[in-house]
């Protein structure tokens, strides 16, 4: 409960603040007396859609602890925390990184890095991941998500969500607009959107957002094929990647919050495979193969 009721809270307020900010800066009129202004329509989409997507980005790794629960190991206190510590930094090194915060949270066996940029970012991993899987089995791991994060992976996809975020919103109002001129009775004087243009948006963003989210899902697999490979070049070799994802596959991974849920290393497959944020774990061996 208390993540749905965050997740709620935090889209209400980016929302807010992104109605002021198109307010401030005029493009929310993009329905006048003469028409659709598209080039109006443009800047209120990508006010939107951008917006919307960069806030995340930038709130990323605060949403994701308080999500998780994930807590941030300030000063190392078991042999466990050390090593993986160590380990983090030693990766992330190797890898040109500077180095990352690293956490622990509870739960069945994941992992997930994030953060807004390369110097600001976040390796989190599950109790679960650490008391089911070997040393060399959570190196590989790490070395993956150490790979999401020198990819820039949370910033393109972020730059991606915000694109078809854009285009969902500007080809909804579209349509909208077109469908209320048509269900107009000739001769009758337009007072602003009809019930008609109201319906169509909110089904056209409906149905366009689903596409949308394909394109990105499609995407995000694809860096996972990437990360998997930057592992295993930080490693020297792919054998440790297969078998971290051998173990995986005979394990139950653990859930993430939505906000962070496709920068774990393990996901569950939608329930069809084009929204699945991550390919099937059989796919992934093969491409190191």
């Amino acid at each position: 409960m208390k993540r749905i009721i965050l997740f709620l809270a935090t889209n209400l307020a980016v929302m807010l603040v992104l109605s002021i900010a198109a307010s401030l800066l005029g493009v929310n009129k993009y329905l006048t007396a003469n028409g659709l202004n598209l080039g109006m329509l443009l800047g209120f989409a990508a006010v939107m859609g951008f917006g919307g997507s960069f806030i995340s980005l930038l709130m990323s790794k605060t949403m994701a602890k308080w999500s998780t629960g994930a807590k941030v190991i300030a000063q190392p206190q078991t042999q466990a925390e050390h090593w993986l510590v160590n380990t983090v930094g030693r990766l992330a090194k190797n890898a040109g990184l500077p180095m990352p915060e690293v956490a622990i949270y509870e739960g069945e066996a994941n992992a997930f890095a994030t953060g807004a940029s390369r110097n600001s970012s976040l390796v989190a991993v599950s109790t679960g991941l650490l008391q089911t899987m070997s040393e060399s089995e959570v190196e590989a791991v790490l070395a993956h998500e150490i790979a999401h994060i020198a990819n820039g992976d949370m910033v393109t996809l972020t730059l991606i969500q915000g694109v078809v975020n854009t285009f969902v919103i500007f080809i909804s109002r579209v349509v909208g607009y077109f469908v209320d001129q048509a269900l107009r009775k000739d001769g009758e004087e337009s007072s602003g959107p009809g019930i008609g243009y109201m319906i169509s948006v909110f089904v056209c963003d409906l149905l366009f957002g689903i596409l949308a989210s394909m394109i990105v899902m499609y995407f995000s697999r694809q860096r996972e094929f990437r990360a998997d490979a930057g592992a295993a070049k930080l490693l020297g070799s792919p054998q440790p990647m297969i078998a971290a994802l051998h173990r995986l596959g005979g394990i139950e991974a653990g859930e993430l919050p939505q906000n962070v849920a496709t920068a774990g290393i393990a996901g569950r497959p939608g329930w069809m495979a084009l929204f699945s944020s991550h390919p099937p774990i059989e796919e992934r061996i093969a491409a190191l193969r």
